[in-house]
């Protein structure tokens, strides 16, 4: 298989800049593929053309961090993303994840054996059509979130991929403080992707330690995942500044910590650029301490 990618500049004009992934910059806002696939993140969508239009879209308004994973359909979104983009840029980094499957009931059971892990890193080269994934995603836990145990054998597993040439950098998704730490004694990693927003803040310690290190902290879910975020004062805020309240958590995620990069996802080329536009609000440091008194439990959305 052969790379083919052609020459662009990154833009550094979308809300919050860049961010160096080891040796790759991107742009804080990224965009999130999950949406593309079909009901419950399986199958084709229903609007095709659409969904390439979304992905052409991203590239056009300078995003140059796509978040996928070839579980998502299976199969579906990293099939879109190679017809609608392939030859890729040299600034566009994808980033996928590998450590669960798809079963016939549409769900996510773990899939972190050696073999498996080797099966799902060929499986996204093939279906992105590259020779050597950018960056690979460890999803560790459950559909309900992060679980405790030892990630040494998954993650090794994918440290000797990544020595074999098929994997540039590695992260940790849906993971818990412990693994992470854990991760640390065995090889460098470039983020971790879990479950944060305004109204789930349980990782703001890890957040500020990994910005300190400059690890990336990539939260899925920024807008709530499959229940909205709601809250009284996020609608006051918004108020005040004749927005959408989903702007103002994008923008919030922003303002958090420079280590922050967004992936928020759509299938509407629309709302991709009124979510542009919505991470890019200025906040005042009075809207920043109201939305800083926002949390307390909720229901936790399936992890991606």
């Amino acid at each position: 298989m052969t790379t083919t990618r052609t020459t662009t500049t990154a833009s550094t004009t979308l809300p919050g800049g860049t961010w160096t992934l080891g040796d790759l910059t991107v742009t804080r806002f990224g965009y999130g593929a999950m949406q593309l696939a079909g009901p419950g993140v399986m199958g084709p969508p229903a609007d095709r053309d659409g969904a390439l239009a979304v992905l052409r879209e991203a590239v056009r308004l300078g995003i140059t961090h796509v978040d996928t994973a070839d579980a998502y359909g299976p199969h579906v979104t990293n099939g879109l993303i190679r017809e609608a983009l392939h030859p890729y840029p040299d600034s566009l980094h994808i980033v996928t994840k590998v450590g669960a499957r798809r079963d016939a009931d549409g769900g996510w059971p773990p899939a972190r054996e050696p073999d498996d892990l080797r099966r799902a890193v060929h499986d996204n080269l093939e279906t992105l059509g590259v020779d050597t994934l950018d960056l690979v995603n460890l999803r560790l836990g459950d559909a309900t979130g992060p679980r405790p145990g030892s990630l040494a054998t998954a993650y090794g597993t994918l440290v000797e991929l990544q020595r074999q040439g098929l994997i540039r950098h590695l992260g940790l998704s849906n993971a818990t403080p412990e693994q992470i730490a854990e991760a640390e004694t065995i090889a460098p990693f470039v983020c971790v992707q879990n479950l944060y927003n305004l109204a789930h803040r349980q990782d703001d310690a890890l957040i500020d330690r990994l910005a300190a290190r400059g690890v990336a902290y990539v939260p899925y879910f920024p807008l709530g995942g499959f229940t909205p975020l709601q809250s009284a004062t996020l609608s006051r805020v918004a108020g005040r500044h004749g927005v959408r309240p989903t702007a103002v958590a994008l923008a919030w995620l922003l303002h958090r910590s420079p280590n922050i990069l967004l992936i928020p996802g759509t299938s509407s080329a629309a709302h991709l650029r009124e979510n542009v536009t919505g991470a890019g609000l200025t906040l005042s440091e009075e809207d920043l301490a109201a939305l800083d008194t926002i949390g307390g439990a909720r229901r936790t959305p399936q992890a991606p």
